[in-house]
């Protein structure tokens, strides 16, 4: 008989979190003009973040990288004015996401988030053998007395919360998450999902302290800085939370040019602040574009604007192929009551404006298929 799969795996549906627009592009033949579906970067990455890449990828054909992560930990460490056992660095946000349900949660055991939220992570739950239970959004916004509350009451390893929130681009303050935080079980970590924290209004994160013993702050290159091709997130916490995943990380997951080009990232604050101007430019402009085409636009706090389309989930799904027919890549929640929506990345000049061409007719195809 052949080896097969252990049964966790082996029962599971082969599936993936998102389908790539290079996939779309496969299958039509057709490539994007406007590739606003991924949040992504963009606007590009740092000029010195650039040479960066190109010196390392002249060693990084004969060289292992560094499996410490060492001078981007350091780095980080002054940064945020915390110790270097206090950070993991991992291949984004996704594999640390992975790893934090291997190390935290038992099979079986339960872990909270909510219905809707970034699927990335309800993957490796269901892919660890962990159990899911989900709580619905409120007024758009991830509900953080249910999470609290469900937390409580299933015991729950976890429970997880993005902060500013994807899909629908909304927030809350700091003082709500640490109160949130306050209301957990001491014996359930919390996982802080801070992906967009550089693209959210002063007061959304909280300060940085690592005295909480059960919370993991997690954030990433692949937004703001731009190095969503690179694979380069990192957690930060009680060291105690962050030594164990010294113990099954993959030690060269994260190669020499992400490494290199994270570092010089980092030491550039000026690029970072022009590229957040850019994307709070282009914020406004979707915002704009959604309202001249009937859509209501959510307040948003990422690199990216959720737009109601005013009806139910099939309306939105409709507005949405007509937009990739016209060679807009965007995406969509999917969860009941979400579903209503469309999110559109942040991008340059020339997408936003193929977008606001393309809008009206996607608009009008949708209503005469309602």
């Amino acid at each position: 008989m052949p080896p097969r799969p252990n049964p966790l795996v082996d029962a599971l549906p082969a599936t993936i979190p998102f389908v790539a627009p290079e996939r779309t592009e496969r299958e039509t033949g057709t490539a994007f003009t406007a590739r606003l579906g991924a949040n992504e970067g963009n606007f590009g990455a740092a000029p010195a973040a650039i040479m960066a890449m190109e010196k390392a990828a002249r060693d990084a054909v004969r060289n292992y990288p560094d499996p410490e992560n060492w001078a981007l930990r350091e780095a980080l460490a002054a940064h945020m004015g915390i110790a270097m056992d206090e950070i993991v660095v991992g291949p984004g946000i996704d594999g640390l996401l992975g790893l934090i349900v291997r190390i935290f949660a038992d099979q079986g055991a339960a872990i909270v988030t909510s219905l809707g939220a970034y699927p990335t992570f309800n993957y490796h739950v269901a892919g660890y053998g962990r159990r899911l239970v989900t709580v619905p959004y409120r007024d758009d916004c991830e509900d953080l007395d249910a999470l609290a509350a469900a937390a409580r009451a299933e015991d729950a390893a976890i429970v997880y919360v993005s902060n500013p929130d994807n899909p629908m681009g909304t927030w809350w303050d700091a003082a709500a998450i640490d109160a949130f935080c306050d209301a957990v079980p001491e014996q359930t970590l919390i996982v802080l999902d801070e992906a967009y924290g550089e693209t959210a209004p002063a007061g959304t994160l909280p300060a940085i302290d690592t005295s909480r013993t059960n919370l993991i702050r997690l954030r990433t290159f692949s937004k703001a800085y731009g190095l969503a091709g690179l694979r380069c997130g990192y957690a930060f916490g009680a060291s105690a939370l962050i030594a164990p995943f010294d113990k099954v990380r993959d030690h060269f997951g994260v190669n020499a040019m992400a490494q290199a080009a994270a570092l010089a990232s980092l030491g550039d604050p000026a690029w970072l602040a022009e590229t957040l101007g850019k994307i709070d430019a282009a914020r406004d402009e979707i915002a704009r574009i959604g309202t001249e085409a009937g859509l209501t636009p959510l307040p948003s706090a990422t690199n990216f604007v959720t737009l109601d389309c005013g009806r139910d989930g099939d309306h939105a799904m409709a507005v949405l192929k007509g937009l990739m027919d016209g060679g807009v890549f965007v995406r969509k929640p999917m969860a009941p009551v979400l579903d209503r929506c469309i999110r559109v990345s942040v991008g340059r000049p020339e997408e936003l404006a193929h977008f606001a061409a393309t809008l009206p007719a996607a608009l009008a195809k949708a209503g005469a298929t309602a």
